[in-house]
C-alpha cells in the first residue's frame, strides 16, 4: 500500500513538473513567438516571462526582431545596350510586425530575393552600361524604395539597399581598359605638353628679364665710367692749368711714350711722328742749361773745348732713362723735321734688314 502511494506522488511530481514547464515561456531580448490555440492566432509574446495553458496554446518558433543582412550574389540583369551584367546586391531589413511576417509569407527571406532580382532588372534595364556603372546611388535608392513597399505587408522594413559588385562580360573589361588607357595617356601627354608649355615661357620670361636687367647694368656702367672719365679729364685739365707746366716738361712727357709704340710681338718697323725732333730739341735745351735749343752751344766756348759728338747723335740725352737713342743734327749740318724722321727710322730699323734706299747684294 506504501509503494503504491510513493508511485503516485512520484508521478503527481512529474505530472506537476511538466505541467510547469509547459505553462512558462520565456522570450529572450529582440525575439517573439507567436501563439495558437487550437490552430488559431491568439497573441505574440514579449520578451520575459509568459504563462499559456498547456497542450492547448502551441508555440512557434522565435522570430528575430533585429536589423539582418541579406548578400544576393550573381544576379543577371540585362543593360540597355543589350549587355548581360552580373549585380552582387546586400539588403538590410528588419521584422516590424511578427504576425505578418509568420503568417503572411511563408519564406521572407527568399521573397526578398526575388523581388529584389525582378526590381534590378526593371530598374537597370533602362539605363547602359555607363549609367549602370557610375549610377549606383540612384539604384539604390530605386530598390529600396520599391522593396520597402512591396514588403511592408509582410512586417518587414527594408532600411538598406547597397550594389555590391557590377560583373560586366571580359571582353567589355578589355575594352573599357583599353580606352581608360587611352584616356590615361591622352591626359598624360597634355599634362606633359602643358609643363614644357609652361617650361618655355618661364625660360623665356627669365631671358627677358636677365637682358633687361644686363643692358640697365651696362648702360649704368658705361654711364660711370663716361663720368669717371670725365672728371678724370676734367681734373687733369685743371691741373695742368691751375699749375701751369713748362713746354719741356710737356715735350719730355711726350718723349716718355714713344717706347710704348714698339710693344707689340710683331712689330718690326715703326715711324716716330715728326714732332718727335721738336720735343727732343725741348729736351736737350732743357738739360744742356743754354736755353738756346737743341744742337746750339754758347758764344763764349772755344770751338777746341767743345765735346766730341756723342755716338747715338743726340748731345745730352745719355743719362736720361727709358729715352730711345736717336740720331740728331751735328753742328755743320742744317737740321729738318724730314733728316731728322730718316735718321729716326734707320736708328730704329732691326739689324740685318736693308735700308730703304740700298739695295740687295746679289
Amino acid at each position: 500500500m506504501e509503494l503504491a502511494v510513493l508511485i503516485v506522488a512520484a508521478v503527481i511530481v512529474a505530472l506537476m513538473v511538466v505541467l510547469a514547464i509547459k505553462t512558462v515561456r520565456i522570450v529572450p531580448q529582440a525575439r517573439a513567438r507567436n501563439i495558437e490555440r487550437f490552430g488559431r492566432y491568439r497573441k505574440t509574446l514579449e520578451p520575459g516571462m509568459n504563462f499559456i495553458i498547456p497542450f492547448v496554446d502551441r508555440v512557434k518558433p522565435s522570430i528575430d526582431l533585429r536589423e539582418q543582412v541579406v548578400s544576393f550574389k550573381g544576379q543577371p540583369v540585362i543593360t540597355e545596350d543589350n549587355l548581360v551584367v552580373l549585380i552582387d546586391t546586400v539588403l538590410f531589413f528588419q521584422v516590424t510586425d511578427p504576425r505578418a511576417a509568420d503568417y503572411e509569407i511563408v519564406n521572407y527571406i527568399q521573397a526578398i530575393e526575388q523581388i529584389t532580382a525582378t526590381m534590378l532588372r526593371s530598374v537597370i534595364g533602362s539605363m547602359d552600361l555607363e549609367q549602370t556603372l557610375t549610377s549606383r546611388d540612384k539604384i539604390n535608392t530605386s530598390l529600396r524604395g520599391v522593396l520597402d513597399d512591396a514588403s511592408g505587408k509582410w512586417g518587414i522594413r527594408v532600411t538598406r539597399v547597397e550594389i555590391k559588385a557590377i560583373d560586366p562580360p571580359k571582353s567589355v573589361i578589355e575594352a573599357m581598359e583599353k580606352q581608360m588607357r587611352a584616356e590615361r595617356e591622352k591626359r598624360a601627354a597634355i599634362l606633359n605638353a602643358e609643363g614644357v608649355r609652361q617650361s618655355k615661357i618661364l625660360t623665356a620670361e627669365g631671358e627677358k628679364q636677365s637682358q633687361i636687367l644686363r643692358a640697365e647694368g651696362e648702360r649704368q656702367s658705361s654711364i660711370l665710367r663716361a663720368e669717371g672719365q670725365a672728371q678724370a679729364i676734367e681734373t687733369v685739365f685743371q691741373s695742368i692749368h691751375q699749375n701751369d707746366p713748362d713746354p719741356k716738361l710737356l715735350a719730355y712727357q711726350y718723349l716718355q711714350t714713344l717706347p710704348q709704340l714698339a710693344q707689340g710681338e710683331g712689330n718690326t718697323v715703326w715711324v716716330i711722328p715728326s714732332e718727335v725732333t721738336s720735343a727732343l730739341r725741348m729736351v736737350t735745351s732743357a738739360f744742356d742749361g743754354s736755353g738756346q735749343g737743341f744742337g746750339s752751344e754758347p758764344a763764349d766756348r772755344p770751338p777746341a773745348d767743345r765735346p766730341p759728338a756723342p755716338a747715338n747723335g743726340v748731345a745730352g740725352l745719355d743719362g736720361l732713362p727709358g729715352l730711345p737713342r736717336l740720331p740728331g743734327p751735328t753742328a755743320s749740318e742744317p737740321d729738318s723735321q724730314a733728316d731728322g724722321q730718316q735718321r729716326a727710322e734707320r736708328q730704329l730699323q732691326p739689324p740685318g734688314l736693308p735700308e730703304s734706299g740700298d739695295q740687295p747684294r746679289a
